[in-house]
Formats: C-alpha cells, sequence, structure tokens
C-alpha cells in the first residue's frame, strides 16, 4: 500500500494551483512557489496530507463505517464512482441534492420510492400497469438513480466524507459540519483548508491528480475493509474456541480396562 511518489504527484500535475489573483491566502502554508502568475503546491505537504488521511480514513473502514465519496465535476465522476463502487462506499457524483445529510429521513424516503419502481417493473406478473404508464416509471426511476443510485445501499449517515474540490461542493461542506461528519478533500489554492479536518493540498481540475490521490484512498479503505475482516474472523474462532472448551472438559474419562490375572 505505498503513497504515490513525489515524481508520480509531479507527472499527474498535482502541483499546478489556480492564478495568484484566484489563491485563498489560508493556502499560504501549502504552496510552494509562484511561477508565471500561478501557485505551484508544495508536494510534499501534500505527500504528509494524504499520509494523514489515509491513516483515517483506514480506522474508518476498520470499525465498520462508511465513507462518503462527492465529486460532481466532470473530470472526477467516473474515477470517484469506479472508486466507491469497488470498496463499496455511497457517493454523489451527480447534483448534490440540498438536505441531502441534514434532512437524510426525506432522501431514505425517494431512496424507497426508487426501490419500490424496480420491484414494480420486475414483476413480470404485474399486468395492470398500461406501456405508457411503465414508460413514466422508467423514466421516473432513470432519474432517481442518476441523482441517488449512489447512495440506494446507504442505511445512516456515514461517518465521513471525502470531497473532491471543497470549493466547488461547498454545500456538502455545511451540511457535514452541520452535523459534525469528518471531512476529507482535495483542497486547491483558492479554497479554504481551515473547512476540512484532513486536507490534501493538491490540483482539484486535473483528471490525473484527482485519479492518484482518490486510487490511494481507495487502497487504505481496502486495507481497513480487509482488517476488519480478519479481525471479525479472529473473533469467530475464539467464541468457537471458547464454546468447545467446557464441552471437552465435561466429557468422562472412560474406566480402565480391566485385566485378567494369568493363570
Amino acid at each position: 500500500m505505498a503513497k504515490p511518489t513525489y515524481k508520480e504527484l509531479l507527472e499527474s500535475g498535482a502541483h499546478l494551483g489556480h492564478m495568484k489573483r484566484k489563491w485563498n491566502p489560508k493556502m499560504s502554508p501549502y504552496i510552494f512557489m509562484e511561477r508565471k502568475g500561478i501557485h505551484l503546491i508544495d508536494l510534499n505537504k501534500t505527500i504528509a496530507g494524504m499520509e494523514k488521511a489515509g491513516q483515517a480514513l483506514q480506522q474508518v473502514a476498520k470499525s465498520g463505517r462508511k465513507v462518503m465519496f462527492v465529486a460532481t465535476k466532470k473530470q472526477a465522476k467516473l474515477t470517484v464512482s469506479e472508486l466507491a463502487r469497488s470498496v463499496n462506499m455511497p457517493y454523489v457524483t451527480e447534483r448534490w441534492l440540498g438536505g441531502m445529510m441534514t434532512n437524510f429521513s426525506t432522501i431514505k424516503r425517494s431512496v424507497k420510492k426508487m426501490n419500490n419502481i424496480d420491484k414494480l417493473l420486475a414483476d413480470e406478473n404485474v399486468t395492470s400497469i398500461t406501456k405508457k404508464e411503465r414508460l413514466t416509471l422508467t423514466r421516473e426511476r432513470n432519474k432517481l438513480e442518476k441523482v441517488l443510485g449512489g447512495i440506494a445501499n446507504m442505511n445512516r449517515l456515514p461517518a465521513a466524507i471525502f470531497v473532491v474540490d471543497i470549493h466547488h461542493e461547498h454545500i456538502a461542506i455545511k451540511e457535514a459540519k452541520k452535523l459534525g461528519i469528518k471531512i476529507f478533500g482535495i483542497v486547491d489554492t483558492n479554497s479554504d483548508p481551515t473547512q476540512v479536518d484532513f486536507p490534501i493540498p493538491a490540483n482539484d481540475d486535473a483528471s490525473k491528480s484527482i485519479k492518484t490521490i482518490t486510487n490511494y484512498m481507495g487502497e487504505v479503505i481496502k486495507e481497513g475493509l480487509n482488517e476488519r475482516r480478519l479481525m471479525k474472523d479472529a473473533q469467530k474462532t475464539q467464541k468457537a474456541e471458547a464454546a468447545a472448551a467446557p464441552k471437552a472438559q465435561a466429557k468422562p474419562e472412560a474406566p480402565a480396562a480391566e485385566t485378567k490375572p494369568e493363570a
């Protein structure tokens, strides 16, 4: 589970920030220099941020809690959705619905509605639906799937969110802060890193930069899930051994065989 190297981050363009006139002064500790009016990010700080965020995300996954990935930018959608599915985590890569976390009960009802439509359309025995009604239901279902498909299996609020471009996803950040949910995020030079619990200073516009960083986050989550599986297996083994021990102790010893005296 090796972190991306300095060279790999450099090749991905992770060091390229925004124009100086667009910068957020609070990003000053993460900026290495300015070149031709563009701020360059200190990749040593990027690596340190990735390491700190990775350790925390690994523990979240190990505890069995969920991490929601949020990335509605075009260049991040596919990478993030594939990653989230590979580790069985919820994700939002289309429009963020206001109240998606702060009004979670309403969102759950919409997800339930989508699942009910799925069951209705899949039931071949239902003959009361006309072709027009079926088409209308299909369109409604596809609309719900586009926005809510990534959180269809999320039964409760996540323990953390990982955000690509905290400036762009400011509504998600605001909701997470209100609920006390830990925030991890890629933070570019135009953003405020103090809005995030675990900032990773890097280019949040280049697809290669996004993929390099999020893939590492996926690896640490996989490691945490694997540790959880091993821990549960060990607990099952201990319980099985503990249950078998009293039975072994209670088993009576076989009587010694009698021997006939020699004639």
